[in-house]
């Protein structure tokens, strides 16, 4: 599709006066002259990275409507409620509509009257709503949550495999542009492919977020780290995942009985429970949500502060997309990951228990196994993470991450690894962590008696140590390279190249001290006291925290006025940009990143006048 001369500069002046910014980000520039040019696109950007602009600014400068294509139906009313709020003449359509409600919206798209429509993938696939949008100038088709195309993604939807056909059946070609936060290389393969993009250009921006700290805790007591930790941070919204119901209802009821504003979300409520759930966290009348991995794919909401994983997710896709729900104000937050090695457990019961082919479970304990690599990672856990995902980075240290704020030493830990190293050879590279650690325990449990393991040189030369304490290690030295396990439900332990030099006394293994083993109570390890204060500077700020609370006290009733998130009137970075400026003109105030034409006369003068009578 011919888009004639179109250029950055017209589209950075609509920023401005639609959204506040007065230029992109550079990974957004790029992708927004790529569709402004007429190429297909692909976008790899973070969650909170600015996605939607990408195919929103374009959408008001082509001709005829784009067509959004978005998984879920809270996603949808999110983003079209932020667009109307702003001004763009935005619409969705999904099954909480009538069927005159969808036909009103069809007529007024008939009629140019909008500029972006969103639709679920399943619509692609009925006959009748082909036939309409045949109809329509598609100047573009925007697909969010493109992984959802590939089976190797972490969200598989066969109704995504609907959007190429779609595409292919419009008399004319719309331009497509494809979206995603997370995708491996395998997937982007895929969703080139299965998507039919021609001849994409593909962006691959900036996931290692710098005001995002993560960090992975062992040993800890969980329970008592999220009922502390909640209390510490009464006033910022956070959100704690859980890898079953059970864990979810537990960790609600007892941050209910404490007096923490939770909510819960999960599949086992009823419709009705979960939406009353979710928007009231949405409108900040709640300050925690406590959830599965069914909450968070349409959330918007900027000012979520934490993100607390109180097991360990299934992997490192689904972790970096749950995780990146914080912070999407570009504020400093913090995303926690509460370890033990229960969490592998509970992931392979339920690879176990979902029914699939043999190729996509060997795929889930492939993905497992690296979820549980990084958990044991010594190195800069944002390197581990761009490394994942095939992203270049220039190997300088993150610096606030928990393997980055370690103050633990680097030991010698070259002679406990040629023991284990040893030992596993010994073995014959047939057998998994907790066997050879309970051989290099001294154990006479039945299966060490039954090889004869009781023979080995190596066996018993760990006694001083836990069993827990030596697979601990063990997995360590798979996390650094040191060792591999193979695929699937048992995996079996395997030296690596590196680990043969270190047997020939050719490489030396320099590591942090071991963790101190938790209490017999079960009390929380020191864990946290090893890693230097906050991960962000806490210095002087300018921000004025009474004149930011006084804000959001009357960013709170604009927001109940209008029957909207709090957050789509401006989100909490804009407020305490305010709290620092003080503006007192309406040129002073739309200088403010956030503030747009549209919503300073929408919004705007309440704020004015505030700072006018602090004069």
């Amino acid at each position: 599709m011919s888009t004639g001369l179109l250029t950055i500069e017209q589209a950075q002046q609509l920023l401005q006066k639609y959204y506040g910014y007065p230029d992109f980000r550079e990974g957004q520039r790029n992708i927004v002259k790529s569709v402004l040019s007429g190429e297909d696109t692909l976008g790899i950007m973070p969650t909170g990275g600015g996605k939607s602009i990408c195919y929103q600014i374009p959408a008001l400068m082509l001709p005829g409507l784009t067509l959004v294509v978005s998984p879920l139906i809270s996603l949808m009313k999110d983003q079209v409620d932020a667009l109307t709020t702003m001004g763009i003449a935005a619409a969705y359509i999904n099954s909480t509509l009538t069927g005159k409600e969808v036909n009103e919206r069809i007529r007024a798209a008939r009629r140019g009257e909008l500029k972006l429509l969103y639709v679920a993938p399943e619509r692609l696939e009925l006959d009748w709503f082909r036939e309409e949008m045949s109809g329509l100038v598609i100047s573009c088709v925007a697909v969010d949550e493109a992984h959802c195309v590939s089976q190797w993604g972490h969200d598989f939807r066969t109704s995504y495999l609907a959007v190429a056909p779609f595409v292919n059946g419009l008399p004319e070609r719309p331009i497509m542009a494809a979206f995603t936060a997370t995708a491996t290389p395998e997937v982007m393969d895929d969703m080139i492919r299965l998507l039919r993009l021609t001849e994409p250009a593909v962006f691959v921006t900036g996931l290692g977020r710098d005001n995002l700290a993560m960090s992975v805790l062992r040993g800890e007591n969980k329970r008592e780290f999220v009922m502390n930790y909640t209390k510490t941070h009464a006033h910022q919204p956070g959100i704690i995942y859980a890898a079953t119901r059970k864990e979810v209802d537990d960790l609600y009821e007892r941050l209910g009985s404490s007096g923490i504003l939770a909510g819960r979300y999960h599949a086992g409520l009823s419709d009705k429970e979960r939406e009353e759930s979710q928007e009231a966290f949405l409108y900040d009348d709640i300050r925690v949500m406590v959830a599965t991995n069914a909450f968070g794919m349409g959330i918007d909401k900027s000012n979520v502060r934490y993100v607390i994983h109180y097991n360990m997710p299934k992997n490192m896709e689904a972790y970096v997309q749950e995780a990146g729900r914080a912070g999407r104000d570009g504020e400093p937050s913090e995303c926690i990951l509460l370890f033990s090695p229960q969490d592998i457990m509970t992931q392979k019961f339920l690879i176990e228990q979902n029914p699939q082919d043999t190729d996509r479970k060997r795929n889930d304990y492939r993905k497992l196994q690296q979820m549980i690599e990084y958990c044991y990672s010594t190195r800069c856990l944002r390197w581990a993470m761009l490394d994942y995902f095939g992203e270049a980075h220039d190997h300088k240290p993150c610096g606030i991450c928990s393997s980055c704020r370690d103050e633990r030493e680097l030991v010698d830990m070259t002679v406990d690894a040629q023991i284990v190293f040893s030992c596993i050879h010994r073995m014959r590279e047939r057998f998994g962590v907790s066997l050879v650690a309970s051989v290099l325990k001294g154990s006479q449990n039945k299966k060490v008696l039954q090889y004869g393991f009781e023979q080995l040189p190596t066996y018993g030369m760990m006694r001083r140590r836990t069993e827990k304490e030596i697979s601990e290690m063990i997995n360590v030295f798979v996390a650094e390279g040191y060792l591999a396990l193979t695929e699937g439900q048992y995996p079996v332990v395997r030296l690596q190249p590196l680990a043969v030099e270190v047997l020939k006394s050719r490489h030396q293994v320099m590591l942090r001290a071991p963790e101190p083993a938790a209490s017999a109570k079960g009390g929380a390890s020191s864990s946290g006291s090893r890693r230097r204060g906050s991960a962000f500077d806490d210095g002087p700020s300018a921000v004025n925290e009474t004149v930011f609370e006084q804000l959001r006290l009357i960013r709170r009733d604009l927001a109940e006025r209008d029957h909207v998130p709090s957050y789509i009137i401006f989100n909490d970075a804009t407020l305490r940009e305010m709290s620092v400026v003080c503006p007192t003109t309406e040129s002073d105030m739309l200088r403010i990143k956030g503030v747009g034409e549209v919503k300073y006369r929408k919004y705007g003068k309440p704020f004015l006048e505030f700072f006018q009578t602090m004069e």
